[in-house]
């Protein structure tokens, strides 16, 4: 063999022998990975404990990277926490009135459907004409979830939260009234206990609005009856004008009955918390 077949024999050798090594190192390599995901399975399929906080930390990996590349804060469960619903999938007299609803006091009907839907299913149960639950929230708050009086009532039904922090402890606490569906609720059972204590509807729109004890409240009774009213008629499939929404801000104050030497007239709000606060 010449000098030159011996240098391309040696050639072919090295590389054969480069080759087979670096294939039975990518065996090898192969077999170790496989055997780590094996364990690692067999780990997670018998510790899911540590499968959860694998995936956890997964998650939390990945969200991280999507806030640094959108720029912000990422929550996909944000929507399931909306008060928010289709208004065509409710029936058509709850969408009919969503819809009024909506029209008349400038809200979305997605969060009023939810509303609406709320106040039929308890309403039903405590025995209170639906669209007078939705009259109150109405003449209350226009609808208005963070709504506060001067006197501390909150949330869509303008109920006395700190007369009625037992009634929120069922919702995890006070802040609950900010909470659309839980205020309607608390808001439901105080006017169902007022309209108990009086023993009418009329009567207990006055205990609820705390003006019982006065000799006018200021117009509050007339309002909710009002609209409530024009929601039976919209419930009906009767079509119904949506006028500016009420104000009670320009209803006349109210005055109590002078006694030997009137002290200065509380306001109705104030009465309010006072008479709530007994119930």
């Amino acid at each position: 063999m010449t000098a030159s077949g011996k240098i391309v024999s040696g050639v072919r050798t090295f590389v054969a022998d480069v080759t087979e090594g670096f294939l039975e190192i990518t065996h090898n390599s192969f077999a170790l990975i496989g055997l780590a995901v094996a364990f690692v399975v067999i780990a997670l399929t018998a510790r899911p404990d540590l499968r959860q906080a694998g995936e956890e930390q997964l998650m939390d990996w990945l969200r991280a990277r999507q806030v640094q590349m959108l720029g912000m804060p990422v929550e996909p469960e944000a929507s399931e926490r909306a008060t928010a619903a289709n208004p065509k999938d409710l029936p058509k007299e709850q969408a009919a009135v969503a819809f009024w609803l909506s029209k008349k006091y400038r809200v979305a009907p997605e969060p009023l459907s939810v509303l609406v839907a709320e106040a039929y299913e308890i309403g039903e149960r405590a025995k209170i004409d639906p669209t007078l639950i939705l009259a109150i929230m109405a003449i209350e708050s226009s609808f208005n979830p963070f709504a506060q009086s001067s006197v501390g009532a909150q949330g869509l039904m303008q109920v006395m939260t700190r007369v009625h922090t037992d009634k929120y402890q069922s919702f995890g606490g006070h802040f609950a009234a900010f909470d659309p569906v839980s205020n309607l609720r608390v808001g439901v059972k105080v006017l169902q206990e007022c309209i108990a204590r009086a023993g009418s509807v009329e009567g207990g729109l006055r205990y609820y609005v705390g003006a019982a004890n006065l000799p006018d409240d200021g117009g509050y009774a007339a309002k909710v009856l009002a609209e409530h009213f024009r929601l039976r008629q919209v419930a009906g499939g009767r079509a119904m004008p949506t006028n500016p929404p009420p104000s009670l801000s320009t209803q006349a104050p109210v005055q109590v009955i002078p006694v030997v030497t009137p002290p200065p007239a509380p306001t109705a709000a104030a009465d309010k918390v006072a008479l709530l606060s007994g119930l």
